[in-house]
């Protein structure tokens, strides 16, 4: 019962509350927003076939995109805690881990650290220019790290990367209502929901 509850928080919850955000985000940075729609219609001008769909390639070459997905679960930390079990006994500041115990690690202590991110509550996906974007560390763990990095984080990147894709070459939106905005353990939430009003570009 525990797996299943696991993968349908693990495989939809965080990805669809990811998108949700990104989307409120965007809406509020209009110069984040410019940005990556250059990168994309940047891309649509280098296809050969006006309606091919994304190509590995393409996927491969939205750096500003990655920036941004980046940013977002930096910002909203979706995954509220990490759980390790300790290997050997650990000394933290004057305290010990006995080895056996586990220790849930939570990502937020560490992506809005001013003393790791400067501004650290500031949306800014150009702080992630020229760092690898792809993988976890002592500094960012929004997919995990190490040899428990989270299995689907690569697929949700792509995911994420083909829905902004679309969103930003075909349609133009903007938040009309957000109702009341609340953070619980899973993430955050929008009460009533988060509306839009979309249109399709001509």
């Amino acid at each position: 019962m525990d797996l299943i509850f696991l993968f349908l928080f693990a495989a939809h919850e965080t990805t669809a509350t990811v998108m949700t955000l990104t989307l409120r985000l965007l809406n509020d940075h209009p110069n984040v927003m410019a940005e990556l729609k250059r990168e994309h219609e940047k891309i649509l001008k280098m296809r050969e076939t006006k309606d091919s769909r994304v190509s590995w390639k393409e996927y491969k070459s939205m750096a500003f995109t990655h920036m941004v997905i980046n940013e977002v679960v930096r910002v909203i930390n979706v995954a509220p805690g990490i759980f390790r079990k300790v290997l050997k006994d650990v000394e933290i500041k004057g305290y010990t881990i006995p080895a056996g115990w586990k220790i849930m690690v939570c990502p937020a202590l560490i992506h809005l650290d001013p003393n790791r991110y400067d501004n650290p509550y500031e949306f800014n996906p150009w702080r992630w220019e020229g760092q690898e974007l792809h993988t976890g560390s002592k500094n960012f763990m929004a997919f995990g790290g190490g040899v428990r990095l989270c299995v689907g984080a690569d697929f949700a990147k792509l995911q994420m990367s083909i829905f902004l894709h679309y969103m930003a070459t075909k349609y133009t939106w903007r938040v009309i209502d957000e109702g009341d905005k609340i953070r619980i353990p899973i993430g955050v939430r929008f009460r009533k929901g988060l509306r839009i009003e979309i249109s399709e570009n001509e």
